[in-house]
């Protein structure tokens, strides 16, 4: 398996946070600004913004300058993180179908030899 490690981590520990997961859900559907993150979330504008600030470090979304107005910004998914993840997640799915085939071929032959 290969070890993606700290993009791997940076990118497990901001999805942790259940906010920063439907923060993440919200933009699925397109750009959206941070006071409309933070009003569909029912959050303050302060605490949104500090999970933005950890979704952006971890490299799961970016923010764009709205009209080169610095106090507006729209955030938007990367998906080169979540391309990442969907790759380990696979390597990891593949070494458990792998073991589980191992066990149920195991099973067969013990039960087999047993009757």
């Amino acid at each position: 398996m290969n070890d993606l490690g700290p993009d791997l981590d940076s990118t497990l520990s901001a999805l942790a946070d259940p906010t920063r997961r439907k923060v993440v859900d919200l933009l699925r559907a397109g750009p959206r600004r941070a006071g409309e993150l933070a009003a569909t979330v029912e959050m303050s504008a302060p605490a949104m913004s500090r999970h933005l600030r950890v979704l952006r470090a971890s490299g799961l979304v970016e923010a764009e300058l709205v009209d080169d107005d610095a106090r507006l910004r729209v955030y938007r998914l990367r998906p080169e993180r979540f391309v990442a993840l969907q790759a380990w997640l696979d390597q990891v799915q593949a070494f458990w179908a792998e073991q589980l085939g191992s066990f149920k071929a195991h099973a067969e032959r013990t039960r087999g030899g047993a009757v």
